[in-house]
């Protein structure tokens, strides 16, 4: 499948839109980080149509990095595709520790970079506001990230109306696979920009107005997701529908326990470097592996690779 050729990021004052890919991290069989082969794969999904990417995400397997390591991902990054197309992942238990990657991606360079709530316990409103507000303290851009499945606190939309008024959030990762909440949010907040935060969910969030895809399976198939994304945004839905019939057994693993796992067996497949993951993840289990291998070689057969 040809790239599909597209603009950028299309307002230059807002890097977060357009299909941006948190990143899975190339390991070694020793799993050091492979930086050559996370600066190839960098460059190589903006040649495909991508529009920037997401290092240092839960993809990148940011939780198992040393601080040595995590910023070298950020300035890698950086040096391979410029600072405006990298939105590096900040979480942290801390929100000082927070607002120092924040202000570590700024040194880099970058344009934006993407913020989970607090994530060492059940925050509540005044705490998470007072970490977003904290974070903006660096002063780069903030895309709030909503994960309550795996934080336990969840952004709702009134939450994210309240952070986008103090003027502490530009966009949100929205990931809780609750499409009704788009409609709620664009009333609440119409300046606030939605992004797609689970790759499963895409059309409908895309019909919903979402201005861009924090993205898990471009991955292994960039060009084909932008083809979809792109469809689905534009209104073309014969070709949007098809592509996501035909991606759909793979674009539901990025919502698995197993996404990382499964996205990087993806890209091994495909002739990327996928590589193994830290632990405490382990690999697939046989019939995982089956599964997602079926799912890869059939997009593959389908000229989706």
């Amino acid at each position: 499948m040809t790239s599909t050729t597209t603009t950028p990021n299309t307002t230059a004052n807002r890097p977060w839109r357009g299909v941006l890919v948190a990143t899975a991290l190339p390991l070694t069989d020793e799993l050091a980080v492979d930086y050559d082969k996370f600066a190839e794969h960098c460059a190589w999904l903006v040649e495909n149509g991508c529009d920037g990417v997401v290092p240092n995400g839960s993809l990148g397997e940011y939780q198992v990095l040393t601080a040595e390591e995590r910023a070298r991902v950020v300035e890698t990054a950086v040096a391979a595709i410029g600072g405006a197309r990298v939105m590096p992942g900040v979480a942290a238990y801390g929100s000082a520790e927070s607002r120092r990657w924040a202000e570590q991606a700024r040194d880099a360079g970058c344009a934006s970079v993407m913020l989970l709530p607090p994530n060492a316990y059940r925050a509540d409103e005044r705490s998470v506001l007072a970490h977003y507000a904290e974070v903006a303290k660096a002063g780069v851009p903030i895309v709030a990230y909503n994960n309550p499945i795996d934080t336990k606190v969840d952004l709702v939309p009134e939450l994210l109306a309240k952070l986008h008024g103090e003027g502490y959030i530009h966009a949100v990762k929205e990931f809780s696979g609750d499409v009704r909440r788009a409609y709620q949010l664009a009333e609440l907040a119409p300046e606030l920009d939605l992004l797609i935060g689970a790759d499963d969910v895409l059309l409908e969030l895309a019909l919903a107005g979402a201005k861009g895809w924090v993205a898990g399976y471009p991955n292994a198939l960039p060009a084909a997701s932008v083809e979809l994304y792109h469809a689905a945004v534009g209104g073309d839905l014969a070709t949007a529908k098809k592509l996501y019939e035909q991606l759909h057994p793979l674009l539901r693993w990025d919502s698995k326990v197993e996404f990382v796992q499964a996205i990087k067996l993806s890209m091994d497949i495909v002739g990327r470097h996928g590589g193994p993951v830290r632990p405490p993840r382990v690999p697939l289990l046989p019939e995982q592996d089956a599964a997602v291998r079926a799912a890869t070689e059939k997009a593959v057969a389908a000229g989706l690779a």
